[in-house]
């Protein structure tokens, strides 16, 4: 024979209706005493917000910046050097004299980097 629990720990379906039911009331009541958000604090907290995404703006401005500078200071240097490479291999063939081996392999970096800003 099987054991048959009792009722109180075996709610019906319209116990169980019943008990959810009244658990939304309870909290929509608990929603609704809450107090309302003062203009003030909000007002407070959206001065916050806004400042903080405007220092995140500038900090991500200033990085952009920086990163420019960067890359137009790398693209000048580069620029110099090659314009020291053509000068000196042009140095080198007006003299007519045999380059140095420190000097071919100038010659021979300014032609490989030339090719390569060509790609």
């Amino acid at each position: 024979m099987a054991f048959k629990s009792p009722s109180f720990s075996d709610p019906s379906f319209q116990d169980r209706a019943a008990a959810a039911a009244k658990a939304k009331q309870k909290a929509l009541a608990q929603l609704k005493a809450r107090p309302a958000a003062d203009p003030a604090v909000l007002a407070a907290q959206r001065a916050a917000r806004e400042a903080k995404e405007k220092l995140v703006a500038d900090a991500r401005a200033k990085k952009a910046e920086a990163l420019a500078a960067r890359k137009a200071e790398a693209a000048a240097r580069l620029e110099a050097e090659r314009a020291a490479a053509t000068t000196l291999a042009a140095e080198k063939a007006a003299r007519g004299k045999p380059a140095t081996a420190a000097e071919m392999k100038a010659a021979r970096d300014a032609r490989y980097t030339a090719r390569k800003s060509r790609q």
